[in-house]
């Protein structure tokens, strides 16, 4: 864990990620009587990968798995505690990448619209929202970003995310608005006289956990009368998807999102695809 954290610089969640991978493993060899690493080998692979599927563990999450203990047992092998890896010769299971789901712009304008209930918390929520929607933060950016890292006159935050990758992402006039909204007549009132160095705090200072902002989130769409099993993530989805919808070019969808890779970036793109060929089924003659 320490090498992933000084060495590969890895995220705060990607880290909790290998911990529980490599635990469930070895977990799984302590059952089979096996307490040497060196004897784990590829038959021994396989039945852990046989035992993860009778536990209806998706294709998916065995891909990041395997990964996962292929990274570890690398590192084993340079550290000279095993004489070599077995993971080198195992392939990834087959993930069959899903297409993430989106919000129409008629659900987003639903979604932002006013609250009923004008509060402090509620004022906090909306710019928290329409920042989100307006630069594709993934959730765990938007809780911890600091008051500093938000620049309203320039309309940008500075955001530090996986792998401590710092980017600038520019936001719209109308959450600049919620924002500077929230910061003149909610966030003292939050705070009742506290000092704290998060953009959008607690009543104890402290910023959000990711579930309460699901949470807010989920209550929001409720009551905009939305049925979709919304996540922050889907909301990053929908600005990714609309961007691009409007013209955006991959290679500025991508710096804002912060992919490292430009073929994750890519799949937003299968999206507009599939809305495409939808039209095309519906209004062609002959579709």
């Amino acid at each position: 864990m320490h090498h992933l954290i000084s060495e590969r610089r890895l995220a705060e969640n990607s880290i909790e990620a290998y911990s529980a991978d490599i635990t469930f493993f070895l977990t799984f060899i302590k059952t089979q009587g096996k307490r040497n690493l060196n004897s784990v080998d590829v038959s021994l692979i396989h039945a852990f990968l046989e035992h993860c599927q009778q536990k209806s563990i998706s294709n998916r999450s065995n891909a990041r798995r395997v990964s996962a203990l292929k990274t570890f047992f690398s590192f084993l092998a340079e550290q000279n505690i095993v004489k070599q890896n077995p993971f080198a010769v195992i392939d990834l299971p087959k993930s069959g990448r899903t297409l993430p789901k989106a919000l129409s712009l008629e659900e987003v304008k639903r979604l932002l619209a006013p609250p009923l209930k004008v509060t402090p918390y509620t004022r906090r929520d909306s710019a928290m929202l329409f920042l989100l929607y307006s630069t594709g933060l993934r959730v765990s950016e938007l809780i911890r970003l600091p008051l500093s890292a938000c620049n309203l006159s320039a309309g940008f935050v500075r955001v530090l995310g996986k792998g401590n990758k710092e980017r600038l992402v520019p936001f719209g006039e109308q959450a600049k608005e919620k924002i500077e909204f929230y910061l003149e007549t909610a966030r003292p009132l939050i705070l009742r006289g506290k000092q704290s160095n998060y953009l959008f705090i607690t009543r104890q200072g402290s910023c959000m956990t990711r579930l309460r902002f699901w949470q807010i989130i989920r209550k929001t769409a409720l009551a905009a009368g939305i049925e979709k099993n919304i996540s922050p993530h889907m909301i990053r989805h929908s600005f990714a998807t609309h961007l691009l919808s409007h013209g955006a070019d991959l290679r500025s969808v991508q710096l804002m999102l912060g992919h490292a890779d430009i073929a994750t970036t890519q799949i937003y793109t299968h999206i507009d695809q599939e809305r495409l060929k939808s039209i095309h089924k519906k209004f062609h003659p002959r579709g």
